[in-house]
């Protein structure tokens, strides 16, 4: 069983009627609905608005990949909380990181870069599947189509992916690395560009089996921790 929270700042949804009626739920809300449906995946949520954010040692320790989606209040993550989750990342915990994610104080400090990236409002999106033998392409066809998407556009300043699993090509002729991983410690990366709130990108078939790819491909690969320390032990040969 791979023990997944997502996490959501919940504030467009509480403040907007018109995000209210595309994600009633919230955004957490729906992408927990589609994920439980998964006998190998248990949800829980967690929000801004939660104690510590939701985000305690003891849901963090108890979480093998964490999701995260966030905007508006990236600068209200309290730090000691963005520390917390990056010492998790580093020690084995999967992270998955959606939309506007990539400002996070949590995708930047693991990043080591500022991730800024052009955008605009409106426009259409074809997903390209870029690395169609990656475990996270896996059940997605070549390229599929979004209708209504926010643009993201390069130069997106990010460090190298490892991979880059999918490139989105909007119609006013921008691309984006639309779907990157990364490794960090014993922590896998995944960061995930579709995700717009005022769409209901999260409904979409392809969307959720991407997600759901890149939960399976994060979990953890544990390690015993006594392994770790005679490894660390060990003097190095002359």
């Amino acid at each position: 069983m791979i023990k997944v929270t997502v996490w959501n700042e919940y504030v467009h949804e509480v403040e907007s009627e018109v995000i209210r009626a595309v994600y009633p739920d919230g955004i957490h809300g729906c992408i927990k609905e589609f994920l439980q449906t998964e006998d190998d995946l248990q949800v829980r949520v967690a929000t801004l608005n939660m104690p510590e954010c939701g985000l305690t040692d003891e849901v963090l320790e108890d979480t093998d990949v964490l999701l995260w989606w966030g905007h508006k209040k990236h600068g209200e993550v309290p730090d000691e909380i963005v520390k917390r989750v990056q010492d998790r990342v580093l020690r084995g915990m999967g992270l998955i990181v959606l939309h506007s994610g990539h400002h996070s104080k949590i995708f930047r400090s693991l990043m080591g870069t500022t991730c800024d990236l052009r955008w605009r409002d409106n426009d259409r999106e074809r997903v390209w599947c870029a690395n169609p033998a990656h475990p996270i392409a896996q059940g997605i066809p070549a390229h599929f189509e979004l209708e209504h998407e926010e643009m993201y556009g390069e130069h997106f300043t990010i460090p190298n992916p490892d991979d880059v699993v999918f490139i989105g090509w909007f119609a006013g002729g921008e691309v984006f690395r639309s779907g990157c991983t990364f490794a960090r410690g014993l922590g896998k990366i995944f960061y995930f560009q579709p995700g717009h709130e005022e769409y209901p990108i999260y409904r979409n078939e392809y969307v959720q089996k991407i997600i759901k790819n890149a939960i399976r491909w994060a979990k953890p690969t544990f390690i015993s921790e006594d392994l770790i320390c005679i490894h660390a032990k060990q003097p190095l040969e002359k």
